[in-house]
């Protein structure tokens, strides 16, 4: 008997929907599964297998074909499990194939029958609402994720029992729900800095203002110490909230690199990315065997802080020519190409020098000849894409002592927002 089953996979950080087909006839007893498959995709079938055996349903020993639609693009992950185990339970006439219309299906298996979180939900469900299904199916681990998307249907799923019996309409579970006004109210500020602690620096806070309301790329120069990355801690704090197409966008990214926390459904703060100098250039825009989001693109809509930017290999600072360009960053591979957004504020701090005490001459042990190669480490077309410079100069110890308070973040983010 044939069924299809609608899943879904992952492009980039866009969803798309995948067909399960299953056919189960007279023959050889077999499992075998086409479709241009990844290594844990093919093993799929041993857990599926499996899952069944111990939820207390039994295979029959025939030939089952199992087919992911289209064959063209190559499938990746573990979210396949579930569909085929539906598939093969409504070829063997265990689940009606009208109960299965319209729904999309996805969670991974565990050999007891107990579904389990698969990562890139969210942009799949979002694209789903898009084509017209009405309802998904997916492990209650992800159940919150999901229901972000408005216009459908969650249904969150702990064992295959469980989810034979909900489509057998044997047992009545209630639909996932996330109330996103009350996720994008809270405050956004606890672990973050604040500018109110932050003494003296006038200049280079007006200049982060500035910036902020813009969006614009900002790079700090100035001595060791003088506070650069303080202050591009607490840039998030005054940036505008953000609004629920840019946290669903920004979800849709952790989502894809499963980097959202157990219990998070939404990202709701700016994200604030600060890479090590010594990362490597695929960390910082994204790439790999299986292309996944890099540093600029976890950064999407927030500020990928680049601390010591001198000291970056320059090779790793020049790939980023073209996404502070186009906002986006294109991935070519031999399986297809790749599209991950990158629309974010790049906030740079730099010494002078490689002692880091320039222009103080009494501790500044640098020759000329060091400062001038040192500078030049940073090259032209990256300073031309840093719209605004700005040198972070010592501060006084009475501006240090002092007790009053600067403006707090607050405070400057109403300017910013209007």
């Amino acid at each position: 008997m044939y069924s299809k089953v609608t899943s879904g996979g992952v492009l980039g950080v866009e969803g798309l929907l995948i067909q399960v087909e299953t056919d189960i006839n007279d023959g050889l007893p077999m499992f075998h599964m086409v479709g241009f498959l990844s290594a844990c995709v093919k093993e799929a079938g041993e857990r599926v297998r499996t899952a069944l055996k111990n939820s207390g349903f039994q295979i029959p020993p025939k030939k089952i074909t199992i087919n992911l639609s289209p064959a063209d693009i190559r499938k990746e992950g573990t979210a396949y499990d579930l569909p085929i185990a539906i598939g093969i339970m409504v070829s063997m006439g265990l689940i009606p194939n009208d109960k299965i219309e319209n729904t999309l299906i996805m969670g991974e298996l565990g050999l007891d029958g107990r579904i389990n979180a698969v990562s890139g939900i969210l942009p799949v469900v979002h694209h789903a609402v898009k084509q017209g299904i009405t309802r998904c199916l997916v492990p209650a681990e992800n159940a919150e994720e999901a229901a972000l998307i408005r216009n459908i249907e969650v249904i969150p799923l702990r064992t295959l029992s469980e989810a034979e019996s909900y489509l057998n309409e044997k047992a009545v579970i209630e639909p996932a729900f996330v109330d996103v006004e009350a996720l994008l109210d809270q405050e956004d500020m606890g672990e973050l800095g604040d500018f109110a602690d932050i003494k003296g620096q006038e200049i280079l806070k007006r200049g982060m203002e500035i910036a902020a309301a813009g969006m614009h790329n900002i790079l700090m120069t100035g001595a060791a110490g003088s506070g650069k990355s303080m202050i591009a801690k607490c840039l998030p704090t005054i940036l505008p909230r953000l609004t629920f197409e840019e946290s669903i966008d920004i979800t849709k990214i952790y989502s894809v690199a499963g980097l959202l926390k157990k219990g998070q459904a939404m990202i709701t703060k700016r994200p604030f990315r600060a890479p090590h100098h010594t990362v490597s250039a695929i960390a910082l825009t994204g790439g790999g065997a299986i292309p996944k989001p890099g540093e600029i693109s976890l950064a999407h809509k927030g500020v990928l802080f680049l601390d010591e930017l001198a000291e970056f290999k320059r090779e790793t600072i020049e790939i980023l020519r073209q996404p502070m360009e186009e906002r986006r960053v294109h991935i070519s591979r031999v399986y297809g190409s790749y599209v991950f957004p990158a629309d974010c504020m790049i906030v740079a701090a730099t010494n002078f020098c490689k002692c880091g005490n320039f222009p103080n001459l009494e501790k500044c042990i640098c020759s000329e000849a060091e400062i001038r190669r040192y500078q030049s480490r940073i090259s032209r077309p990256i300073l031309d894409r840093m719209d605004i410079s700005v040198e972070a100069v010592r501060v006084d110890y009475d501006a240090l002592i002092c007790e009053k308070k600067s403006e707090d973040s607050k405070t400057i983010r109403k300017r910013v927002e209007l």
